[in-house]
């Protein structure tokens, strides 16, 4: 007997047991919203109910009515347009096997080759016997990654850790074919990089989709090549958004719970029209296999530093000139801010386009060109987006009220420019120096007093000697210090008085400690 769901609730339920506790269901269901007419009810209502083995044709259709998204078709489609990228590095192969001169072992040797033809060789006689000097050997190292084809003539996307050490780099197609890529540009900031195939025709290509509209729960499939088993699809959804894995200054990334694994790097993650809204970078992993939690690349992020490697192979991005802090609830408050939303401006660099657009230390900016400023981590990602010399219009909370500033955005300084400019302006030996909030006083036990050190410059004395973003520093000398421009006092004394290395005292999580800086370098 075929028992089926009545339309309007009107239940024609057989007496089995899975049309009774059918019944039962529904007649919850309708109690507690309302209505028998729930919009979640239609399927259950247009679903034959198998009661017997007689009719078990009909559970084809009852398994299409579960089944979430059939992706068949966008796999077929966008298949051809992932590639696998094989990377070939050289590195030494270092020293030769053997055992180094005056080992434990020597006198082992010794007494082993005592009595034998020959004696016991001069290196085990406590005599020192030159090694021929060879040239390093030399070993190739081959891993792989993956990718996916977005113009005809072959330009390719990927992610920079894939090809950034690579000597030689090919990609292999779906349908076998291999060729030898160039590599166009890479970005490390946000770990993209763009390559180049010279193909005798047109190849297939995937397009990039919009990532700002996507909501968690939407079905997605990522592609690639995982462990090198050859083309892989996985589906899943999308977990969150805007995560930060502290993989960069730019952290934004998409979490999905589809299966990432190794090799799978580079490959697209689409959307069920077959659009590129991610690109597959990390992993969360304990083990070192897929445990559901992946990161794609936005593509409305990749979008702009993949044009703009097609165009120049670098990326130039915007430059402010701030230091910036969180908004705490203290901080918001003190402020009379209503929510701990926005960018503190805890220190405007000199010369720099905050300085010129009269950006000021304790201004609170909450939003740029119109785009609200949620978090601190948001202010980075909108500047670097901005062209040099481009104006944006910055809304700022100051002195109780709300203001508009224009700032006509500028270029990032090189490294060296960087360190350069941190040495003159107060900070001194590569480092940019803070003020320290609440909270970090808290954490450290610090009453009063102290600079935090907001950033190292790479190669910088700063760096050479420890300190790291984060350290406090409290002492100069014997000189405490309570603010930058005291770090920069004593530092400018002690270069007139011609003193190369100054002692810091420095304060973090793990405890108090003395570094000596050395002023003397460049």
């Amino acid at each position: 007997m075929k028992s089926q769901i009545g339309i309007n609730g009107k239940s024609r339920l057989g007496k089995s047991p899975t049309g009774i506790a059918l019944a039962v269901l529904m007649a919850f269901a309708a109690g507690v919203l309302g209505t028998s007419d729930a919009p979640w009810l239609e399927t259950l209502k247009s679903t034959t109910i198998l009661t017997s083995p007689a009719h078990a044709q009909t559970a084809p259709a009852m398994t299409q009515a579960l089944a979430p998204v059939n992706i068949a078709d966008v796999v077929q489609r966008v298949g051809p347009a992932v590639v696998t990228i094989h990377v070939t590095q050289k590195v030494d192969a270092g020293p030769q096997a053997g055992l180094p001169d005056g080992t434990p072992f020597d006198e082992f040797f010794r007494r082993f080759f005592e009595g034998q033809p020959g004696g016991v060789p001069p290196q085990f006689r406590g005599e020192r016997v030159p090694r021929e000097k060879s040239a390093p050997q030399q070993r190739k190292i081959v891993a792989l990654g993956s990718g996916f084809i977005i113009d005809k003539s072959g330009k390719i996307v990927t992610n920079n850790h894939v090809v950034e050490d690579a000597d030689e780099i090919s990609v292999e197609l779906s349908d076998g074919r291999k060729m030898k890529a160039e590599l166009i540009g890479r970005d490390e900031k946000t770990d993209l990089a763009l390559l180049k195939v010279a193909a005798k025709d047109d190849l297939p290509t995937i397009a990039f989709g919009d990532s700002d509209p996507v909501r968690v729960g939407e079905w997605v499939v990522a592609l690639g090549n995982p462990f090198g088993v050859g083309q892989t699809a996985t589906a899943g959804i999308i977990s969150a958004h805007h995560r930060n894995i502290g993989a960069g200054p730019y952290d934004d990334f998409l979490q999905l719970d589809a299966s990432i694994n190794r090799g799978n790097s580079g490959g697209p993650t689409v959307n069920l029209k077959g659009e590129v809204i991610g690109i597959n970078t990390a992993i969360f992993s304990p083990s070192g296999g897929s445990v559901g939690i992946g990161f794609a690349i936005p593509s409305n992020l990749a979008k702009q530093i993949i044009a703009s490697l097609a165009d120049s192979g670098t990326v130039e991005r915007g430059w402010l000139g701030v230091q910036i802090q969180e908004v705490t609830e203290e901080i918001a408050d003190s402020l009379n801010l209503k929510e701990s939303k926005g960018a503190l401006v805890s220190k405007v660099e000199p010369n720099s386009p905050a300085a010129a657009g009269k950006l000021v230390a304790g201004d609170v900016i909450t939003a740029v060109n119109g785009t609200t400023i949620g978090s601190v981590r948001d202010l980075p990602r909108i500047i670097a987006n901005l062209k040099a010399g481009e104006s944006g219009k910055f809304a700022v909370w100051r002195e109780g009220k709300e203001q508009t500033v224009s700032v006509k955005i500028g270029k990032v300084p090189s490294a060296q420019e960087v360190a350069k400019a941190s040495r003159t302006d107060g900070g001194a030996a590569g480092m940019q120096l803070g003020a320290l909030n609440p909270q970090q006083r808290q954490k450290l036990g610090l009453p009063e007093g102290g600079v935090v050190v907001t950033n190292v410059a790479p190669n910088s004395p700063a760096a050479e000697s420890g300190l790291d973003q984060g350290d406090v520093i409290v002492q100069v000398g014997r000189q405490l210090v309570s603010t930058p421009e005291d770090v920069a006092t004593q530092f400018a004394a002690a270069q007139k008085a011609q003193t190369k290395t100054i002692l810091l005292r420095v304060l973090n999580e793990r405890g108090t400690r003395f570094v000596p800086l050395q002023l003397g370098k460049a």
